[in-house]
């Protein structure tokens, strides 16, 4: 009895860490409109300055009983979500500038489809029929939130290829975080995949942009704001929350991200919010809460 309170209460936890990781993560988009540089050297900025608080954070509060990496195979397994995260990043900041941007956003949001068909394919998860249903029910919301059907049709083909790339790099990312947490800690995770990202992102933004150095203290500020609250902090929860959740009801939740930061947009740059964002948002709630009883 005492075993199945005890696992009943970590779920919880991992649950509200994983919905607070969202809520940081939904920070993003503000955090990227408001900053002085580009958005690749944005990327980078959010990667490499995260990698302070989360040094200091593992000097100050080491694990009882660490577990490092000891071969080739596991430090190259440790930095491959870095790399995914590095190329979600890259395709989706090209695809906001060569498609529209519901398309873009839209498509992007898809991942927790590829997160279910990864589980399913590659580690014979089951997937419950009600689960699908709660997905799909999401999915009309994410529509329903960026205008319906009728605003997908002025993109570019490339431009959505991209997207749903995007969407695949980052499935990639929760899935290979979710089979590390059963062997590594969230601090060790993060270090080894922020690091990584850095180093493939750096090249990236060097190349295509120009403006590497923010020129005032305020847009060092909103770097400081990405890389703290939305990738420590908000990638930090759901990492943690990945060795108590299946992957493909993690993504899922993330979903709730475009709701909250059409809610942030509101509050912060004074963007509208009608009532077809507001029922979309309803739905997407909805079928998060349907999938979770899936």
């Amino acid at each position: 009895m005492t075993d199945t309170s005890t696992v009943a209460s970590r779920s919880r936890m991992a649950l509200a860490a994983l919905l607070f990781g969202s809520v940081c993560i939904s920070g993003s988009p503000i955090f990227v409109r408001l900053s002085e540089v580009g958005p690749m050297t944005t990327a980078f900025w959010r990667v490499a300055l995260a990698l302070l608080p989360l040094i200091v954070w593992t000097r100050m509060t080491p694990p009882a009983d660490p577990v490092r990496p000891q071969t080739f195979r596991d430090r190259f397994l440790l930095a491959l979500p870095g790399v995914f995260l590095a190329g979600d990043l890259a395709a989706w900041h090209v695809a906001l500038h060569v498609t529209s941007v519901a398309n873009a956003t839209l498509i992007a949001n898809m991942a927790p489809i590829f997160v279910t068909l990864g589980s399913w394919v590659l580690f014979r998860a089951h997937v419950s029929r009600l689960f699908l249903a709660g997905l799909g029910l999401a999915f009309i919301g994410i529509v329903t939130l960026k205008g319906g059907p009728m605003a997908l049709g002025n993109g570019d083909v490339g431009g959505d290829l991209l997207a749903i790339l995007a969407a695949i790099f980052y499935a990639g990312y929760i899935l290979t975080i979710g089979r590390l947490r059963s062997r590594f800690s969230t601090m060790t995770i993060m270090l080894w995949s922020t690091s990584s990202a850095a180093v493939c992102m750096l090249p990236i933004a060097l190349v295509f942009e120009q403006g590497f150095i923010p020129v005032t203290l305020f847009g060092w500020a909103i770097l400081l704001g990405l890389a703290f609250f939305s990738h420590a902090a908000g990638q930090g929860l759901i990492a943690y929350a990945l060795a108590f959740l299946p992957p493909a009801f993690s993504s899922l939740t993330l979903l709730s991200q475009p709701v909250v930061a059409a809610l942030l947009a509101w509050m912060v740059l004074s963007e509208p919010v009608g009532l077809l964002q507001a029922i979309g948002g309803i739905i997407v709630l909805a079928g998060i809460m349907v999938a979770r009883r899936g």
